[in-house]
């Protein structure tokens, strides 16, 4: 268990053991969410967008036939100019 205290400015200091669990580092920011039984969770916020987004563009890939670093070119190059 870590105990954090609130400073009368509302700020939290960040045990090292948590900063490390959430792959922390200076200037990254806390996503705070609530669960549905009321519990409060802390997460990093570009580790939790990143995770999001792989998950929405989940099989986008074969959708656009996109099989080699080839395809990719391709497909960029189509959008760029039309080719």
């Amino acid at each position: 268990m870590n105990l954090a205290r609130v400073s009368a400015n509302g700020q939290v200091t960040v045990p090292v053991e948590i900063r490390r669990k959430l792959n922390l580092r200076e200037g990254d920011k806390i996503l705070f969410f609530e669960r549905g039984n009321g519990e409060v969770v802390i997460d990093n916020a570009s580790i939790t967008a990143i995770t999001k987004a792989q998950e929405a563009f989940k099989g986008a890939a074969k959708d656009f036939g996109v099989n080699s670093e080839e395809d990719v070119q391709k497909l960029i190059n189509d959008i760029r100019y039309g080719e």
